[in-house]
């Protein structure tokens, strides 16, 4: 067990220390439940009635919180509690390796390219021309396919699918069940029939991604499909052929991403948002859960379009609402014919001008 004292973290966080610099901490946890030896964080200014009653040996707070932590309880002042408990979790993780040495049952072809520092776990299979690079670890049932590439420093978990030509950067990490580089959806259809049109490209994914459990990035029809520099993708998602995404976005949980669309540099995409394909969404563009995104963003900003929960009744009434807008609508146009001064009176004349 890694035990750290407060004044190392406060050096590497940059944070100003009040307290005990001796102290040690081995772990990380909540206000509630934290105990002696753990260190905690407060970034809600809701959430400060938690300090009354910690029992953390440390707190990782902002300036105008240090009066409510309470006499005995060390502090780590900095600007960012969370984003410093990002760092001190980082630094005290017990994270298991995906893979240590190379196991007996795996299966590496001759032609392919092991860097003696990398792991490969049991029953995982290296196609010929893959190339593994220094401190990769490849988890027990992996498959990497031919002339893949994973870069120094990747950790992918069990089960991990990587086809053939994949690229893959630096430090990556890939959860387990996800399939990099299958075949796009792409189909001619022939008078009812549909042909199959194999799927040229490959997927470039950059330095210090994350792809989420189950999570299917497909392969380009021709050109690539890319995933830029430290973009984040969670569990479930569908980032479909050709599609091009920024460096620093995050998408969340249950998202789809049809083909051939762009998506900018510090985008962040609630969970189980759809997004049309063959559009572009700018840089720095949020997009709420639920949204479905159907025509091109070209203005930096957040947009919505779920609906959402309420009580059933409500949503009984207000769907039956929606459901007389059409005649509504036909009901207000055949009402203006009867009605010639409105379009006068809507340009600002008064209904007798001519």
């Amino acid at each position: 067990m890694q035990v750290l004292t407060l004044v190392s973290l406060a050096e590497q966080l940059k944070a100003q220390l009040i307290g005990d610099a001796a102290c040690g901490v081995s772990a990380v946890a909540s206000l509630e439940h934290a105990t002696v030896g753990q260190i905690s964080f407060l970034s809600n200014s809701k959430l400060r009635h938690y300090l009354a009653n910690t029992q953390a040996s440390a707190v990782l707070v902002k300036q105008e919180d240090v009066a409510f932590v309470p006499p005995g309880v060390n502090i780590l002042v900095l600007a960012d509690p969370y984003v410093g408990f990002a760092k001190v979790a980082r630094l005290l993780d017990t994270t298991p390796m995906a893979a240590t040495a190379v196991h007996p049952s795996a299966i590496i072809d001759a032609e392919a390219s092991v860097a003696s520092t990398a792991s490969i776990g049991a029953n995982a299979v290296i196609s010929a021309g893959a190339v593994i690079a220094e401190q990769v670890q490849i988890g027990a049932g992996c498959f990497i396919g031919e002339n893949a590439q994973i870069g120094a420093g990747s950790r992918l978990w069990a089960n991990v699918s990587v086809y053939h030509n994949v690229v893959m950067g630096k430090n990556c990490t890939v959860q387990s069940g996800a399939v990099i580089g299958s075949d796009g959806f792409g189909f001619a259809n022939e008078r009812g029939q549909w042909l199959k049109i194999p799927q040229t490209g490959a997927v470039r994914i950059g330095d210090d991604c994350e792809i989420g459990a189950n999570t299917c990035i497909d392969r380009g029809a021709i050109e690539d499909t890319v995933i830029g520099n430290n973009v984040i993708i969670d569990n479930l998602c569908q980032i479909a052929h050709n599609v091009k995404i920024g460096d620093h976005s995050a998408i969340a949980g249950a998202t789809a991403v049809a083909g051939s669309t762009q998506i900018g540099r510090y985008c962040v995409i609630g969970g189980a948002a759809v997004i049309n394909g063959h559009i572009t969404i700018c840089d720095g563009v949020q997009i709420t859960g639920m949204s479905m995104v159907m025509k091109s963003i070209t203005d930096k900003g957040v947009y919505s379009s779920g609906i959402p929960a309420t009580a059933n009744s409500d949503w009984r009434r207000n769907t039956a609402k929606i459901r007389q807008i059409e005649h509504l609508y036909q009901r207000v146009k055949q009402l203006e014919k009867h009605l010639p001064a409105a379009d006068a009176v809507e340009a600002g004349l008064s209904p007798t001008e001519d």
